[in-house]
Formats: structure tokens, sequence, C-alpha cells
């Protein structure tokens, strides 16, 4: 009867979290921005509403007394995670969700309407409450399960996952790409130096790019039975398996701005799409984490199609496609575009090279602010000082171009950041796993069969949904715990070697 109680449990939270999800969906594609209070008051709503239900007293003597109800080894695992997320729910009182939901979204209205004029001092205040609220979230987080305060808003993210072990992954890809950024710009260019980047003339009709992105999507198994793609000014994401919403956004002046996010974007998707159908309305059958999430979407866009059997299959349809605007192009014109390497202020805007020194910032910046020894008022300055360090940038005026370019800070995700570049780092490994298994995978590619692909993800990442912590199946489908020298190798055979 317990067993039977939680599991209808399961699904009225799914349909909440479906709800939910729907309308941060509306959000991401551009939905008026005058309703965007009302918007945040009924995703407030929704969120509190969820809490209570999810938190409820009665739940914990029924995960007690299912216990002695479980059959079989996936009802184990699914009692193991559901007790899980319910210690995690049980620890904030409904009254904090309801008011923290409400200043996040409150704050992410702010950051909107003052990003665009750099008004940092503006905004300052608000983004201090939010940090104030994550504090008190990892203060309550950490005294329920023994974790060091960031540690407790990291496992949110990525289950499993702690400061202290990133720590030396990061120190160790930081040391590397200080030393590597520098040999890379000179390697590109003596070699743009004999073969300059085709200019990105277009215009490339959106129409045009559009079908391209769909009929790509398609060759790699995105599901049009369970989702879309739509336009938005950032690429995103989200929904639920059976009801998947992507963006990307278009320019007519460069058509792979929109391909190359289809394709990252497409990666998530599949992760969503191929969980496992008997759990989905359980946390066993959820995705496990935003490092997981992030490696399905980089394994996509960075390890499969940033290489040059992909291209080799991919070109005719982009001639396909776009027409005379793209006649001449080749797969290696496309190439020294997408693999083109270059120290910049904007985090999206950064290549494969770059990008994990702007979250290492981030990472280092969040342990700072969590632990109240960086004050909001000084994140300027501190971050200047990093950017300097490690990109090799002067000092920046444009707080726009700084600490209030990103919208995760503003929505109180605290813990979220490390996750991009330990996406990077597994998607890599698992890149290396598969090709160990199957040597010749790369000819797959270069024909357009994604099948094999497919299942290795399947078997190994999609299937287990939320079975294991984020290290625990790192090790699984890799053999090995997250190693940086596999990414480090990665990088240097595709820009130096």
């Amino acid at each position: 009867m317990s067993w039977q109680k939680l599991d209808e449990l399961c699904h009225k939270l799914e349909s909440l979290e479906h709800a939910k999800a729907m309308l941060s969906a509306d959000e991401a594609t551009q939905m008026p921005a005058g309703g965007g209070a009302k918007r945040a008051e009924a995703v407030a709503f929704i969120s509190g509403l969820y809490h209570e239900m999810a938190s409820a007293p009665e739940i914990a003597d029924w995960i007690h007394a299912a216990r002695s109800q479980t059959e079989t080894d996936d009802q184990v695992a699914a009692l193991a995670e559901f007790e899980r997320a319910y210690r995690d729910r049980t620890c904030l009182p409904a009254e904090f969700v309801r008011r923290k939901t409400e200043a996040d979204m409150r704050s992410e209205q702010l950051w909107r309407e003052l990003r665009p004029t750099s008004d940092w001092n503006t905004f300052r205040p608000a983004l201090e409450g939010v940090i104030e609220l994550a504090r008190e979230e990892a203060a309550m987080r950490s005294a329920a399960g023994g974790l060091d305060p960031y540690d407790a808003l990291i496992d949110q993210f990525d289950p499993g996952s702690r400061a202290d072990q990133i720590a030396p992954v990061f120190a160790t890809l930081k040391a590397f790409l200080k030393d590597f950024l520098p040999r890379v710009i000179d390697a590109q260019e003596r070699r743009l130096a004999k073969r300059p980047l085709k200019a990105l003339a277009g215009p490339y009709p959106v129409e045009g790019q559009r079908r391209l992105g769909l009929a790509l999507m398609r060759a790699v198994g995105f599901d049009f039975e369970h989702g879309r793609l739509d336009t938005s000014h950032h690429p995103f994401c989200g929904g639920v398996p059976t009801d998947v919403r992507m963006t990307t956004r278009y320019r007519e002046d460069d058509f792979l701005v929109a391909l190359m996010g289809v394709l990252h974007e497409t990666g998530h998707a599949l992760y969503e799409q191929n969980l496992p159908k008997d759990w989905s309305h359980w946390p066993l059958g959820q995705a496990r984490g935003m490092s997981i999430h992030e490696s399905q979407s980089l394994f996509m866009e960075m390890q499969v199609a940033r290489m040059p059997e992909f291209w080799e299959w991919a070109m005719p349809q982009v001639h396909e496609h776009l027409g005379q605007t793209v006649e001449g192009w080749t797969g290696a014109d496309v190439l020294a575009h997408v693999n083109h390497v270059q120290a910049g202020f904007i985090r999206v805007d950064a290549d494969e090279v770059t990008y994990p020194l702007h979250v290492i910032l981030r990472f280092e910046l969040e342990q700072e602010l969590i632990s109240g020894r960086l004050q909001v008022a000084d994140i300027p300055e501190a971050w200047d000082a990093k950017m300097r360090e490690y990109l090799g940038l002067g000092t920046l005026d444009n707080p726009r171009d700084g600490p209030m370019q990103d919208v995760h800070w503003p929505v109180g995700l605290f813990g979220y950041f490390p996750s991009y570049t330990l996406g990077a780092l597994t998607a890599a490994q698992q890149w290396w796993a598969l090709e160990r298994e199957m040597p010749d995978i790369r000819e797959d590619v270069r024909a357009g069969r994604f099948d094999r692909l497919i299942d290795w993800r399947k078997a190994n990442i999609w299937s287990q949904g939320s079975r294991y912590s984020t290290p625990d199946l790192v090790v699984r489908s890799t053999g090995k715990p997250l190693d940086p020298e596999i990414f480090v190798a990665h990088l240097t055979q595709r820009y130096l070697g």
C-alpha cells in the first residue's frame, strides 16, 4: 500500500513538474516581457505546491513501510533515490522555497532590464539578496546532509560531486590551459597565414538554416513526435522527456551560430528522450545531474560535430539547404571556424580551449561568495584579476560583459557552473571509452551512421537515469574516474596534432 502511495505521489509531482517546465519553456521562447511578473508568481506558486506535496511528513512513513515491499533491484534503486530527494526537500521550509523562488525570479527580471546598460550599482542590492538566500539554503542543506555548505549546493546539480574532488581536476586543467592557450594561438596564426578563414559573407536565409538544423537533428536521432525546435535569443532545451522543447538563434551573417547551437541542444534532448520510460515519474527515471547532461550536449557538439568525419558527411546537406550562399565551402572551412581559438570576455562565446577558464573563474568566486569571504561589492575587482591572470585580458569597465553576463547568479543557481567543464571532461572521456570499444566508430560518423553512437550512450548513460551518483556513473560508463589528462590529450591532438 505504501509503495502504491509513493507511486501515485510521483505521478502527481510529474504533472506539476511538467506544468513548471512548460512555463519555463514559454519564458525561453520570448513570451511578452510584461507578463514576466505573473509568470514569476505562477512558477513560485507551483514550486511551493510541489514542495509542500513532495515534503509532506507522512511520506517518511511511506518510505519506511515501502522498504519491506521492494521486490526488484529497480525498486530498491528507485526507493533509495526517492529517499535522497525527500531528504533534500524536507530540509527547506515551504515558506523559504516560495520566498527564494520569487526573489530569484524578480532578480532575473531586474537583471534583464539593467544588463543592457551595465547598471551594476542598481542591480547589486538584488544580487546581495539572492546570495544571502543562497547562503541560507546552503546552511540548511549542510546541516541536514552533513556536507560543506558549497558542496550542499553542488549536490543539487551533481549528486555525489564535491568541491575537494573538483578543485584538483580544475587545478590541473588551469595549469595546462594557461600554458597551452598561447601555444595554440601561435600555431593557429601560422596556419591561418597559409590558409585564411573563409569569410562568413551570407546572407544565409533563416528558413534554409532551420531546415538544415532539422535535418541534422533527425539524422542523429531526435524524436519529433516528442519534441520541437523554436527560436529564441539564447539556445535552450527544456520540458520533459515526452515533450522536449528546443530553441536556437539565427544570424543571417553566420549560419554556424544556429547550427552548432542546434547540435548542442540536440545532445541534451536525446538524453531526455531516452531516459528509462518505466520510471519516468520517479526520481530514478530522471537525468543524473547537470554535468552528465552537459556531457551529452558536448559529446554531440564538441566530440562528434567538430571532427572532420562529421563534416565529410554533413557538408552535402549544408549545400542542399543553404545553396549558393555556401558555394565553395568545404568541411575544412567549417572546422577552421568552429575550432577557432580566441580569448574573450564572454563565456557563451568562448571556444573549447578557453571556456574552462571562464568556468574555473566562476567556481572559485562562488566558493568565496557562499562562504562570505567575498562580498558582492568586491566581485568586479576579483573578476578582473582572474580574467587577467587566466586569459590575459585587461580590465573590463563594462559589467554587462563581466559579472552581469550570466543569468545563473541572478536566479540563485550557485554550484551549477562547475557542471559545464565537468561535462566537457566527461564527454571527452566518454568518446575515449567508446573509441576504445569501437576503434572504427569514426567511419560510422563519416557515413552518417549514428546507431552505434546512440546505442552506446543509451546503454551506458541514458538508460541508467539516476541510478548512480555522478562520479559512479562516470566510472561505470568509461571504466575509470574522471581524468583531466584525457581532456588534455584531446585538446592537444585537436589543436596541435
